[in-house]
């Protein structure tokens, strides 16, 4: 606990740190509360379902593009990039003021996909940043506590937005998400870090990401477990409402089981700093894959209890491999090439999930729903114990880095 405490400290005294887990605070916020509003308010001008979910597809298709929009965080000064994306972001929301009809939906779809990509954008600046402000030994100590944050946000952003909808309508959650981006945009701005010079546009090709991550022997396990996770994380969050229904309960108790997993997630994003160095990066996955694996093994048990508890492991298991990844990335990379890269690793870490999400909505209607998470779980099973196996191969052909060694 004192280790786990002092970390937190050293990360939260760092200025650099604080600012950038402050900008991502403020600006989750607003993002979380306009993703569940902007559906609800397609839903009540059109009547339609199907329109309703793609708001939420809209704002996640960009991510497919994330090797090419990437290369934007390569070509200019990652601060400055940050400030202006959030500056455009807080300039172009108030064009959802104009929304009052159902022939005007377009507006929502095309200001969320801007949106989505302008996101893109700044995860890729905000990661690259990162590295280059924050001490190497904090890197994953930030990167659980921005997990930490962003799931933090995700329990109550949605809530608050779906009241401030209610009570004012649309236009209002516009406003607010305009105005965190004004304030991420000055957190941004008191920020005191030195970049190096940009390379030439013409010198940053979006492939290079992509194969250096290749070539790597370190990052590509990770990233390639990242995306597998996350496949069969979505194939099996289809089972969702067939197992409430195994339950006996409404599909309101999907409420709950977010809330149990999301308090999973914060948990271990607060750990994750003294694991990483305890475990090393293939280890931290390995041990997150194969508890969620366990996890889904669970879920296939008809008891309140049981599937409870699931949610909570999951929470804790499913991040591990995702922030283990991307603090690799952030200490292997060149810092030229750190947009590019860490924009191509999200997406084959996150992209996978709506693949997942698609497969399982026409598998769940063929197969039982516990064959499919007891599939799933043997899958992740699998996954953990490759990665289990480079990480002992590693360990007798290579030298020990300090993201893979406990420090004295």
């Amino acid at each position: 606990m004192t280790t786990r405490n002092s970390s937190l400290v050293r990360v939260l005294r760092n200025r650099a740190a604080g600012l950038c887990l402050a900008g991502v605070l403020v600006s989750g916020f607003g993002t979380s509360a306009l993703w569940l509003a902007a559906g609800i308010w397609v839903k009540d001008l059109t009547g339609s379902d199907g329109l309703a979910a793609l708001c939420l597809f809209a704002m996640w298709a960009p991510s497919l593009a994330g090797p090419l929009l990437g290369t934007l965080a390569d070509r200019a000064h990652r601060k400055r990039l940050l400030i202006r994306t959030n500056l455009t972001l807080a300039a172009l929301l108030p064009a959802l003021f104009a929304v009052d009809s159902a022939g005007r939906v377009w507006i929502v779809f095309a200001v969320l996909l801007v949106y989505g990509a302008l996101g893109v954008v700044q995860d890729a600046a905000e990661t690259a940043l990162v590295a280059t402000a924050v001490d190497p030994a904090l890197l994953g100590d930030f990167n659980g506590l921005r997990m930490t944050a962003n799931e933090g946000m995700k329990l109550v952003a949605p809530l608050a937005g779906a009241g401030l909808y209610t009570a004012y309508g649309g236009p209002s959650v516009a406003l607010l998400d305009a105005v965190t981006f004004v304030l991420a945009a000055l957190l941004y701005a008191c920020l005191r870090v030195r970049e190096g010079t940009p390379p030439p546009s013409t010198r940053v090709r979006a492939a290079e990401g992509a194969a250096f991550l290749w070539r790597h022997d370190r990052l590509r396990p990770l990233v390639l477990a990242g995306g597998t996770t996350m496949l069969l994380s979505g194939l099996s969050a289809a089972t969702l409402y067939a197992v409430i229904d195994g339950l006996g309960h409404s599909p309101a108790y999907a409420g709950p089981l977010y809330v149990v997993q999301g308090v999973g997630s914060v948990a271990v994003g607060l750990a994750s700093g003294p694991l990483l160095r305890r475990f090393g990066e293939r280890g931290f996955a390995a041990y997150g894959t194969a508890l969620t694996g366990v996890a889904m093994t669970l879920r296939a048990v008809p008891a309140d209890l049981a599937v409870l508890g699931s949610g909570v492991a999951i929470g804790m298991g499913l991040p591990c491999v995702l922030i283990a990844g991307l603090t690799a990335v952030q200490r292997e990379t060149p810092e030229e090439l750190l947009g590019r890269t860490a924009a191509t690793a999200n997406t084959l870490m996150f992209a996978p999930t709506a693949i997942g999400l698609a497969a399982g909505a026409a598998l769940v209607e063929l197969v039982d729903h516990r064959l499919l998470l007891l599939g799933c779980a043997l899958a992740l099973l699998l996954t953990a114990v490759a990665l289990f196996q480079r990480r002992a191969s590693a360990s007798r052909t290579e030298p020990r880095s300090t993201s893979d060694t406990n420090p004295a």
